[in-house]
């Protein structure tokens, strides 16, 4: 089967499919494989279920030849045809990627490209090998600009999703300290990150870039990018981020623009879809009400006020970096009751766990709290990294359960950070209080 045949089985079908669980009609079904499973086992169900033809690599399962078709690999098939659907659309599409904020970054410049544009962006974090040709395979001829967001965890993976995306434009929101161990270090990050300004800079395409970054700065002078900072760096575009406050805020001339967020990390990522705005010609006023209108959601940076507490919920994802700049920016947050932190494990750090797990915690101790609480194996493990009496250890999110029946009562009458690495599910800290 070659790529035109294939586009053709892809053009009289509605959509993709790869999992027979939540199948959708007269869809092209690819049979993937993983760890543990292999789709082409489901193959006859997916067409039993509504699937218009299975795209398929193992010969012995093949019941249906004028539905089934066999590839050498239905992975590469799927990221193939989604190369090749970029190329039938010819339409400008933007990269994101980075060590923190990616999804936030990327909701937010959707949100401030839509007031002029009809804009398709990865949908939730469907940012790896099998996410970004799911992405770019829902982009069709009403698409103005798509948004592809590229995530890793080693080295070389960046690279092969510019290879399938081929981006025009590309965004990275930070290096930080995450997926430590696949990337072999915070020098692997750098590099596996930075696979992105080298295929732009090989293309002869363009960064947006925080020229306020010095990494970020350097790495980009030799080829063609769009800067927004400080008026110190001479940007493109001037943003100020102001100083703490409960709520993220940027200034651009004269115009004061607020958000829902919180923390001047998300400040940056505020500037950075403002000044991608401008860019594509977006009037300040309504790139100021698409940012104000922004609601953060999926546990990501979200106010949850009740009248007897208030928690900040960013219990996505966590690593070094994005637990420090939390830690910090709750430090600071302007508030008129006690703080607590109850902080996760964070994950995939390899043999710089024990090192950074200890820093978090001796960073919390040296600001001012009531409680503080840790969950995890990760965080048990360095237990003798503080003797405050304020500051408790867990191996488990039950555990903390066991001894706090009555989380709403301890609770109570506090604002709260939450935090922890997307496995320790945190979240269900807001569930066991409703």
């Amino acid at each position: 089967m070659n790529i035109q045949e294939l586009y053709s089985c892809f053009t009289e079908a509605d959509g993709i499919s790869i999992d027979t669980r939540n199948i959708t009609l007269n869809s092209l079904f690819f049979a993937l494989k993983g760890d543990n499973f292999d789709a082409n086992e489901f193959a006859q169900e997916a067409l039993d279920k509504g699937a218009r033809y299975v795209i398929m690599d193992n010969p012995k399962l093949l019941t249906d030849r004028d539905k089934m078709f066999l590839v050498p690999n239905a992975l590469q098939a799927l990221q193939q045809l989604a190369n090749y659907h970029r190329q039938q659309l010819g339409l400008p599409i933007i990269a994101l990627t980075g060590s923190n904020g990616k999804t936030t970054t990327k909701e937010l410049i959707k949100a401030v490209l839509s007031q002029k544009y009809n804009v398709k962006a990865t949908q939730g974090n469907y940012n790896n090998h099998i996410g970004v040709p799911l992405t770019l395979l829902q982009f069709d001829d009403e698409t103005d600009i798509g948004i592809v967001e590229m995530g890793a965890n080693h080295l070389n993976e960046i690279a092969l999703l510019c290879t399938i995306a081929q981006p025009d434009y590309g965004y990275i929101t930070n290096f930080g300290k995450a997926h430590l161990e696949g990337f072999g270090g915070f020098e692997g990050v750098i590099k596996g990150k930075s696979e992105l300004y080298d295929y732009l800079e090989d293309n002869h395409k363009m960064a947006f870039v925080n020229a306020d970054d010095p990494r970020q700065d350097a790495k980009t002078m030799t080829f063609s990018r769009f800067t927004f900072g400080s008026k110190e760096t001479e940007p493109n575009v001037e943003i100020e981020l102001i100083e703490q406050t409960e709520v993220a805020t940027i200034l651009l001339g004269e115009q004061r623009i607020a958000s829902h967020l919180t923390g001047q990390y998300n400040a940056t990522n505020m500037a950075a879809a403002v000044a991608i705005g401008r860019y594509f010609g977006v009037e300040l006023e309504e790139a100021s009400q698409a940012i104000h209108d922004y609601i953060p959601t999926n546990n990501r940076s979200q106010w949850i006020k009740q009248e007897a507490f208030t928690i900040l919920l960013d219990a996505y994802n966590a690593n070094p970096s994005s637990m420090e700049l939390a830690i910090a920016n709750f430090e600071q947050l302007p508030t008129t009751t006690p703080k607590i932190y109850i902080l996760g494990d964070m994950f995939e750090l390899g043999t710089a766990s024990v090192k950074e797990h200890k820093n978090i915690v001796q960073q919390v101790a040296a600001t001012t709290f009531e409680q503080a609480f840790f969950i995890g194996k990760e965080f048990s493990k360095v237990k003798d990294a503080s003797e405050s009496q304020q500051i408790y250890f867990f191996e488990t999110l039950a555990d903390f359960f066991a001894q706090y029946e009555e989380v709403a009562q301890l609770l109570a009458q506090h604002t709260v950070l939450i935090k922890g690495s997307r496995g320790m599910a945190l979240e269900k800290i807001i569930s066991f209080l409703k």
